[in-house]
């Protein structure tokens, strides 16, 4: 009998023809599935142990089936096993390579389990560590940004809306904003482990099973709070893919919005950041050209990562309780997606540490484009009791002049401002500067250096 036409029977009895080969290039999934061998080896010998505890198997049974798993485990550590497609999964060549090395006890192994529960449990435990992973990837991402907000508490940059100049920021307060980002995401991954921590382990094909197993020893051996409620559930969702998913695509957009600014800061008209040469690349044919290719591909990454997303949901939409072969689809797509993930965090921690402000040119920034009008007209409000509508209208007009007379709103006369209200005084010139706009900023939340100190030190805390 062939090895082909053994795994077949091996599966059921009605088989004695092999597959086709068309039939194996679409069903065969020990290619992509075999990065599942660390937690397919931990669940089986969760599940052999429970199964000699209950007495289900023997004890010398369950020894040997023991020492076969961990033979196994070492030489995949050492790269030596040797995967066979004909085998189909890597399930299938976990316990082919066991029964080579043990002989008929492999085949207790199987008992009151499917490859159903078997390889959700795999999946969960998979998906499981790769939000630990995340967890603290973005935790480090975060603590990098408190490190630049830190450093850069009292530099002056101009906050933008439509990209057009609007009010002065601190770099600070700016960096601030992707830690708050961040730090939802760090919540996601968080909530979504806690929810995804149960096991389906036990579940069988889909309907449980006869023989009288201990699932609570199951779950609690491989460090889940409890076993899934329901076996047709458990076998057939994958929601806890999907979330892992859907943080992963939101993270990557925060990661992108972020990347993307960092390749406007560093080009020539902003001039705004230095990178140094760990994180750009040359041209082939303009020397001198320094390019942001880390920051460019942690952008395009958001485009796969969010496709992952996209794609899982859709083969799952459609399909009827409990399993179905669509089922195997869901880890290439999350493989993908945590893998560009976990890169694009390392990309980007890596660029802030590497990444320094260029204070003088993001205070001449912040000082056009009258980004301090705002704040003339707030003194009206404030000091002369003025309605802002007024206000705004009055500050409009001293906004035309200084265009007209192509100066900063700080560099106006006195003489010239009186002209258009009459009741502007030194004071209110001394608001027209970026570092006292900045400093005025003192609403919770806001870009007032003391207020961004406080939420360096919460956020600091929250971490530790």
């Amino acid at each position: 009998m062939t090895e082909a036409n053994s795994k077949r029977r091996s599966l059921s009895g009605r088989f004695d023809g092999a597959s086709s080969e068309t039939l194996d290039a679409i069903n065969v999934s020990v290619g992509f599935d075999k990065r599942l061998w660390r937690q397919d080896i931990e669940g089986s010998l969760a599940h052999v142990d429970m199964l000699a505890q209950e007495g289900i198997i023997s004890s010398r049974d369950a020894s040997q089936i023991k020492q076969g798993l961990q033979q196994i485990q070492e030489e995949m550590k050492r790269g030596q096993f040797e995967f066979k497609a004909s085998l189909e999964d890597i399930h299938m060549n976990v316990e082919f390579r066991l029964h080579e090395l043990i002989g008929a006890a492999a085949g207790r192994l199987h008992t009151a389990r499917s490859r159903n529960d078997q390889v959700v449990t795999d999946f969960r435990l998979w998906t499981r560590e790769r939000c630990d992973l995340a967890i603290d990837a973005i935790q480090a991402l975060i603590l990098t940004l408190l490190d630049q907000a830190e450093s850069g508490i009292d530099i002056v940059m101009p906050g933008l809306t439509h990209l057009q100049t609007a009010q002065p920021i601190t770099w600070g307060h700016h960096m601030m904003a992707y830690v708050e980002m961040l730090g939802r995401d760090w919540g996601r991954f968080r909530d979504a482990r806690q929810r995804m921590n149960e096991c389906p382990l036990g579940a069988a094909a889909l309907a449980g099973t006869s023989f009288p197993i201990n699932r609570d020893h199951t779950a609690q051996s491989l460090s889940f709070d409890r076993p899934m409620a329901n076996s047709i559930d458990a076998v057939s969702d994958r929601d806890f893919a999907l979330e892992y998913l859907s943080a992963a695509a939101i993270t990557s957009m925060h990661l992108s919005r972020l990347a993307d600014e960092i390749v406007l800061w560093c080009s020539d008209p902003y001039q705004f950041i230095r990178l140094n040469d760990a994180f750009t690349t040359g041209s082939s044919i303009m020397p001198q050209k320094r390019n942001p290719d880390g920051a460019e591909l942690v952008r395009a990454k958001t485009g796969r990562i969010t496709g992952s997303f996209i794609a899982l949901l859709t083969i799952l939409k459609g399909l009827p309780l409990a399993y179905s072969k669509d089922l195997q689809e869901d880890k290439e797509q999350t493989f993908d997606g945590a893998d560009n993930l976990e890169l694009s965090l390392a990309v980007i921690n890596g660029m802030l540490q590497n990444l320094t402000p260029i204070k003088e040119n993001l205070r001449q920034a912040a000082a056009n484009g009258f980004s301090t009008a705002t704040d003339l007209a707030d003194w009206l409000v404030r000091e002369v009791n003025m309605p802002f509508r007024e206000a705004h209208i009055v500050v409009s007009d001293v906004v035309k002049l200084a265009d007209k007379k192509r100066l900063a709103l700080s560099e106006l006369p006195l003489a010239d401002l009186r002209k258009i209200y009459g009741g502007f005084t030194e004071e209110a010139q001394g608001v027209l500067s970026p570092e006292n706009s900045v400093k005025s900023r003192i609403s919770y939340g806001g870009t007032a250096p003391a207020r961004v100190r406080e939420q360096i030190a919460i956020w600091r805390e929250t971490l530790t």
